[in-house]
């Protein structure tokens, strides 16, 4: 298991000062049992435009709430023509119909907003990881996005003991906003995740 041969307080350190491009070739060594897991949000095409150089095959989990605008919509169909991205599209095991007419879409104050996050969000990915069951996991998670994100690395561990790979993590809005300008890459300006609904609050997978 990953977990009992990795030390990441060290490789954080050697990590630390290495391009995202370095950091996804030193974990590609690790293991092939391998994700990446995309929202298609506003960032997403750095992320993964940076596997498909490395990986072409990796699988994309992507647990769609549904709930997406039609521009995240196009803007994921886009990314996976451009890219010839493996995605694999997870889902409520409602349909949408359905979850509108029993929980509708809360308010983070409204009683129901827990209960439209496991049906729209968690319970999907959970599903994903029995089905797949990686040993790496690349996201893209960034330092000073929430305060949950601040205290964890580049490296990290899931709870059930996955290891999180996050190559931009140190990067700013501005680091990747030039990224995209250089590389010619669009930038999702219209996401809105109604489980986080606020920038600064998660969603819940990475609480998994």
């Amino acid at each position: 298991m990953i977990k009992q041969n990795i030390d990441i307080e060290f490789w954080n350190k050697q990590l630390r000062d290495k391009t995202p491009d370095e950091i996804v070739q030193w974990a590609l060594s690790i293991t092939d049992n391998r994700i990446v897991t995309t929202s298609f949000g506003i960032y997403s095409a750095v992320l993964l435009s940076t596997m498909s150089r490395h990986d072409k095959n990796i699988k994309v989990i992507w647990c769609d709430t549904l709930f997406n605008q039609p521009s995240t919509y196009e803007h994921a169909a886009n990314l996976i023509g451009k890219f010839n991205l493996n995605v694999h599209q997870y889902k409520s095991l409602k349909t949408k119909e359905e979850i509108d007419a029993t929980i509708g879409l809360p308010s983070l104050e409204n009683d129901n907003h827990s209960q439209f996050s496991e049906v729209v969000k968690l319970e999907p990915f959970r599903r994903a990881l029995k089905e797949h069951q990686p040993d790496l996991w690349f996201t893209n998670i960034r330092v000073r996005q929430t305060e949950y994100r601040n205290k964890k690395d580049i490296l990290s561990f899931s709870k059930d003991g996955i290891l999180k790979v996050s190559p931009f993590y140190y990067w700013t809005d501005y680091d990747l906003d030039n990224y995209l300008e250089v590389h010619g890459l669009p930038k999702n300006q219209d996401y809105f995740d109604p489980i986080k609904a606020l920038k600064n609050r998660e969603c819940g997978i990475h609480l998994q």
